[in-house]
Parts: structure tokens; C-alpha cells; sequence
């Protein structure tokens, strides 16, 4: 199984959380959408620790496949969108289009939101 990853969890993969590393000692090389590294990018500027941050970044990005968003992913996030409307349970609009991108390629998700629960087609693992 393939394996995409939340910001939470790449937070925590460059902070070298033992658990994390548990997580994805199994998996090849994960995936990281592109909104992931925008919310990454994002938190990292605010950071006290940016520089750190910033330098593991660049050592390591190369590690993962950077997915990027495309007409199909486009697809996947208005069918998505709908059926968690549909059922009443709305999601963040970024968490909706990181899961559009897990359907769309197949992927499980790396997450400790619980939200991903409700999308039909996802598996999420937790740490």
C-alpha cells in the first residue's frame, strides 16, 4: 500500500518524532501533495525554527513524490465535496483535496485528523 502524508505527519516525520518513524518504516517513499507542502511551508515561516526547518526541507523533499493537483484531481474533489455534503459532514477544503488526491492515486493517508474517517474510500492510519 502507498502511502500519502498530512502535514501533521511530515511535521512530525522533521521534527524526528520514534513514533512517526514507526509509522513509515514500511512504505517505500510516501507521497506529500502539494497543499501539504503549502500548509508545511506556511507553518515553517512562522517558525522560531525556520532556518532548521527550512534546511531539512531542502535535504529531504527530493525522498518524497511531490503529488500535484490536475483535472482528475479536480474531478475526485467535487465528487468528494459532494458526498460529504450530501451526508453532513463537511471537512476542511484543504483536507478535501489532499483526500481527492488519495482516491485518485489509491494511497492510504499518513494523519491524526480523524475527519479523513469520514471520507468512503480512504484509509487512514494514525499514530
Amino acid at each position: 500500500m502507498d502511502l500519502i502524508l498530512d502535514t501533521n505527519a511530515l511535521s512530525a516525520i522533521a521534527e524526528g518524532k520514534p513514533e512517526i518513524r514507526q509509522a513509515v518504516a514500511w512504505v517505500g517513499r510516501p507521497a506529500i501533495p502539494v497543499i501539504v507542502l503549502g500548509e508545511y511551508r506556511f507553518g515553517v515561516a512562522a517558525s522560531r525554527y525556520r532556518s532548521v526547518y527550512e534546511s531539512w526541507l531542502t535535504k529531504y523533499l527530493p525522498a518524497y513524490i511531490v503529488l500535484n493537483v490536475d483535472e482528475e484531481t479536480a474531478l475526485e474533489y467535487a465528487g468528494l465535496r459532494g458526498e460529504l455534503k450530501a451526508a453532513g459532514t463537511p471537512i476542511p477544503s484543504n483536507d478535501i483535496w489532499i483526500a481527492a488526491l488519495c482516491r485518485q492515486h489509491s494511497h492510504a493517508i499518513l494523519s491524526r485528523d480523524r475527519h479523513f474517517d469520514l471520507v468512503s474510500g480512504l484509509k487512514r492510519i494514525g499514530w
